[in-house]
């Protein structure tokens, strides 16, 4: 995990075919298995994965707080790069932030993903960071996205 004035960026390996991976990223029944920190469930009221589509679901917190969100794709190149901004919802309405999400095939079984959020300054980063603990989220999301995957390959 690295994080740089507006950016925070991480990656992970995975032993599964790039196509794999991207289709557990990009399907509503499957993401929600896996999407969020540790303790959390995901609804998808929508997800349609195109230039211009929405992706809205609802983050439920293992405190039983429920956190909106409204993704609006920007790119969408399958299997390689999926691009989006965050725009929240609700009590998240606030939480803005850009989203490359890149899926590098480094051998026929092996997928490296590479994610990096950009925010519009640090100081909203690191709001981000201290209320919401997005740095160990992204990277527990992205633990999940790992079990999920050796669970149902």
């Amino acid at each position: 995990m690295m994080v740089d004035d507006r950016t925070m960026s991480t990656s992970r390996h995975y032993a599964h075919p790039r196509q794999r991976v991207w289709q557990a990223w990009t399907n509503p029944t499957e993401i929600g298995k896996w999407w969020g920190p540790n303790g959390f469930t995901t609804t998808t009221s929508e997800m349609d994965v195109r230039p211009g589509g929405k992706w809205r679901f609802i983050m439920h917190g293992p405190d039983g707080r429920d956190y909106e969100n409204l993704v609006t794709y920007t790119e969408v190149q399958e299997p390689a790069r999926l691009g989006y901004r965050h725009e929240g919802a609700g009590d998240t309405a606030d939480i803005l932030f850009e989203v490359i999400v890149e899926f590098v095939e480094e051998a026929p079984e092996t997928t490296r993903l590479e994610m990096r959020s950009v925010f519009a300054t640090a100081a909203e980063l690191s709001r981000v960071i201290e209320e919401f603990g997005a740095r160990e989220g992204a990277q527990q999301t992205l633990a999940r996205l790992a079990e999920h995957l050796e669970a149902n390959s």
